[in-house]
């Protein structure tokens, strides 16, 4: 089984997961950071189950993010800047750039907002993905990507609106698995919702318990 290297990207704080501002607003005016905390709550429960797959050998978080770089770097990932600064597929082809230039294996694209992704979720994705050339996994809506791997060959992410149907229209193949925690990306309240009912990580969660959010 080969390892993979997980690229996953951060953007600044604020500017990141700007459809929750509003409901980060009224349930977190009380904490230090408030929203930017939540954005910094995700990735890092997004990145502690990367690091924690039995397949996975590196995680790279691409990012211009001081606080952001010290939470996944804490927590075991490597960073490296985001030298294209030209949007989500750049910083995601660079990434994959920088980790193929440090070693052989296979890469994948993971979304930076999996709260309730589990570990092993990952790793039967990625297991299912070296059986393929491309593959990827399409978030719960059907019509996003929460993951994208390759074996070999450049990345070329076309990650965005209809991005599902982008990647398998390049020649990646749909994986199709029961993974909840792998599908469900964060971009809504109604997402933090669902992800909720999923069970999130533990920095997420506890960012939920300080504030008066219900999941009802």
């Amino acid at each position: 089984m080969p390892t993979w290297s997980v690229v996953v990207p951060a953007k600044q704080l604020a500017s990141a997961k700007t459809r929750l501002t509003p409901l980060t607003a009224s349930l977190a005016a009380d904490l230090p950071l408030g929203h930017e905390q939540l954005v910094l709550d995700l990735l890092a429960d997004t990145v502690a189950a990367a690091l924690a797959s039995s397949v996975v050998g590196r995680v790279l978080v691409v990012t211009d993010e001081p606080r952001a770089a010290a939470v996944v770097t804490a927590l075991g990932a490597d960073t490296t800047a985001d030298q294209p600064r030209n949007g989500l597929n750049a910083a995601l082809a660079h990434g994959a750039e920088r980790a193929r230039a440090d070693g052989d294996g296979p890469v994948a694209a993971l979304n930076s907002d999996l709260p309730a992704l589990r570990p092993e979720e990952l790793t039967a994705a990625l297991t299912a993905a070296a059986g393929h050339g491309r593959s990827f996994v399409a978030d719960a809506q059907g019509t996003g990507t929460t993951l994208l791997a390759v074996r070999d060959g450049a990345l070329a992410p076309r990650f965005g609106p209809g991005s599902a149907a982008a990647h398998a229209a390049g020649g990646a193949v749909p994986l199709d698995g029961d993974w909840p925690g792998l599908r469900q990306d964060v971009d809504t309240p109604a997402d933090l919702l669902a992800a909720s009912w999923i069970g999130v990580g533990a920095r997420t969660a506890g960012f939920l318990s300080a504030t008066s959010w219900s999941p009802g």
